[in-house]
């Protein structure tokens, strides 16, 4: 499908773009008197809270963190968080966290954006994990967490700069951010990339435009309106990577594809357009409207594996044509009040959302032929006939309404929070023409609290608890379907730890000890396979240690270590006992970096390393685990900085995800990237 080419147009008139603008200066933000590497965090709270004092575990990263070595998916940056895996591919993003898929629980400025493609950073400031559910504040789902980006805003004397970069593969990518300010009260922003590469896959490519422009304008001195639009267009060849075999990876090289790349494409166009007013009505209270709409348009024609029987393998074709649309409306108000010595500060919202995905689908009217598993660039083309398998549309409409308190008293801080949700969704298969209406009403808790007896160290604990209704995932159901009504899974989370500074505040550490558990889970019933019952339960006990250091005004440090023990403990028979796919054991990074000053040489280095983890769950298909070592060095001048970077430093190979045993993703080998930026 042809799309509009003026984005790449005003990239020509913006001059060059940027993998990875100029590294800007790290700020230290101060929690309570002393310097602290712990940082303020919003996702958490929604409000503006040190994240020392916030009883649950959460991770800031930077997208010049994730984006250091190259340009990875959105999935593929997150596997060093500790807890977190990879779990998409080419088609859309995915992982998971803490042993349950969250690729539903992805967030935009606080705003749900769980559609399926996949995401560019190049408008991204930094991207933070709340790990456990969070329904309190963003509703449905959040079973292990959600993942919230937080793009970048205008804001006034901010510098711009243009870059470019190449590296292997025939990877190139420009890109510029632009910033200015029409009078006292205006700032804009503008963010462009352009990015063409091809892969160590055979004839995988991807073409991708990013356009992001922001303006935000001060009203008055109490009154703030931040508008801001991004457009995301990404033309790609899909690839689910290779077939498992004999309960591993099939021993065929890296390079080898599946699909029918003389054909297979996918083409989206995700766009989203954000309003965020801010009314400060006094000293203590401020009332917040965000308004959100996002669209994807996406058509993709994929051939793809789904089984392997000895050397043969078999494959199917699929079309479709997808429309999805999300309209997002919440209204907040926070404010600080005082009941005798304990301080309150108070959140009210109400959150409206409206979500539409219209997909139709066609499949192979026939079967393929098998091919030789051995020979991928010899295998059947399909052209014959395609059937229409589902011509749909899902609708969901949700209200949610919710309180928060956070007190304080002394040394102890209290976190409550409650929210009820409303839940409808409406399916209607055209080409059966049928269509039912499912509606739900939950409730969702949660409840911290933390001590910080001396400065240095705070204490924590922490309940909360999520549900996910039938529909709510994937939005839509299939009418008529005897399970529709089956209630909500719930899943709550118990979680404990400490938050500390030491060495007088140049190191932060995070350490906690979580159980995470959905306790209700869907099962089949073992008197009757078509009939579907809530008595399964998947467990997730963990241990985690995050840290971030400034040792000196030159070094610094950051990584982390999840150790997690994940298990469908209450299954289907043939999954009962096992591990969750795509879920390690263990996973964590550790980065030494070094900086000398604004101007100079700066490097970093480090690895980022994953245990063994299933390719389905019924761990039928193993992914040996790996160490990935990268490395970056570069030169700073006042306005001009280069760098050159390497990921998997030693060329190893490794495996990254899976969507099935039969579609693993390898893992990237050695690939440079070269990296010129100027700023003015």
């Amino acid at each position: 499908m042809n799309h509009s080419n003026s984005p790449r147009a005003l990239l020509g008139v913006a001059l060059l773009a940027v993998c990875t603008s100029p590294r800007a200066e790290d700020e230290t933000l101060t929690v309570v008197g002393k310097r602290s590497q712990h940082e303020e965090v919003a996702t958490a709270t929604r409000t503006a809270t040190p994240a020392k004092l916030v009883p649950q575990s959460i991770e800031t990263v930077k997208a010049s963190e994730l984006t250091a070595f190259g340009q990875p998916t959105l999935s593929e940056a997150l596997t060093g968080i500790p807890g977190v895996n990879a779990s998409g591919d080419t088609r859309f993003d995915g992982v998971t966290i803490r042993g349950f898929s969250a690729s539903n629980d992805f967030y935009l400025d606080g705003l749900r954006d769980d559609m399926q493609y996949t995401r560019d950073l190049g408008n991204i400031e930094r991207v933070e994990v709340l790990k456990g559910p969070a329904a309190v504040l963003y509703g449905r789902g959040s079973t292990g967490g959600i993942v919230n980006r937080v793009s970048k805003v205008p804001q006034k004397g901010q510098a711009s700069s243009v870059s470019a970069q190449v590296g292997s593969f025939d990877s190139r990518r420009f890109a510029a951010d632009l910033n200015g300010e029409a009078g006292e009260r205006v700032q804009v922003r503008l963010n462009l990339a352009q990015e063409d590469k091809e892969s160590f896959r055979d004839d995988v490519t991807s073409k991708r435009t990013l356009l992001a422009p922001s303006v935000n304008w001060e009203i008055t001195d109490t009154l703030n309106w931040l508008v801001q639009y991004e457009r995301n267009e990404h033309d790609r060849t899909p690839d689910r990577g290779i077939p498992g075999v004999d309960g591993r990876p099939a021993d065929v090289p890296i390079e080898s594809v599946y699909s029918d790349t003389r054909r297979d494409f996918i083409d989206d166009v995700a766009q989203s357009t954000r309003s965020r007013f801010t009314w400060d009505i006094n000293d203590q209270w401020q009332l917040r409207q965000q308004l959100g709409y996002t669209t994807l348009d996406s058509q993709f024609d994929n051939t793809y594996v789904t089984s392997v029987k000895g050397d043969k393998v078999t494959r199917a074709r699929w079309q479709q044509d997808l429309k999805a649309s999300s309209l997002t409306s919440n209204t907040e108000a926070e404010g600080q009040l005082q009941t005798g010595p304990i301080a309150h500060r108070l959140l009210v919202g109400l959150e409206q959302g409206w979500q539409d995905r219209t997909p139709k689908l066609y499949q192979n009217a026939n079967p393929i032929p098998a091919g030789n598993l051995y020979e991928p660039g010899s295998l059947p083309t399909y052209d014959g006939a395609m059937k229409l398998s589902s011509d749909a549309h899902h609708r969901v409409r949700g209200v949610g309404l919710y309180v928060q308190d956070q007190l304080s008293l002394g040394d102890w801080h209290l976190l409550a929070g409650l929210r009820r949700d409303d839940f409808t969704v409406t399916s209607r298969r055209n080409d059966l023409d049928k269509e039912e209406t499912l509606s739900v009403t939950s409730l969702s808790p949660r409840l911290g609290l933390v001590w910080n007896p001396i400065e240095e160290h705070a204490f924590y604990t922490s309940y909360s608890k999520t549900f996910t209704p039938v529909g709510g995932e994937l939005i839509g159901i299939t009418p008529g379907d005897k399970n529709n009504n089956l209630d909500p899974q719930h899943t709550r989370l118990y979680e404990g730890g400490v938050k500390s500074d030491w060495l007088n505040g140049r190191l932060a550490t995070t350490f906690s000890l979580y159980r995470l558990e959905m306790y209700n889970k869907r099962s089949k019933d073992p008197l009757d396979p078509t009939r579907v019952i809530l008595t399964g339960l998947q467990r997730t006990d963990g241990i985690e240690l995050s840290a971030r250091a400034q040792l000196t005004d030159e070094i610094y440090l950051r990584g982390g270590v999840a150790i997690q023990d994940a298990e469908q403990v209450k299954a289907d028979a043939d999954l009962q006992g096992k591990r969750p796919m795509n879920v390690s054991r263990q996973n964590g990074q550790l980065f030494a970096g070094y900086q000398s000053g604004k101007q100079g040489w700066f490097g970093e280095t480090g690895v980022t390393a994953v245990g063994d983890r299933f390719a389905d769950n019924a761990n039928t298909t193993t992914l040996p685990g790996y160490a990935r070592f990268d490395a970056r060095a570069g030169y700073r001048w006042p306005q001009w900085e280069a760098q050159l970077s390497v990921e998997n430093l030693t060329d190893h190979d490794y495996f990254v995800s899976a969507t099935s045993a039969a579609q693993i993703m390898p893992g990237t080998p050695r690939q440079l990237h070269l990296t010129a930026a100027y700023r003015f």
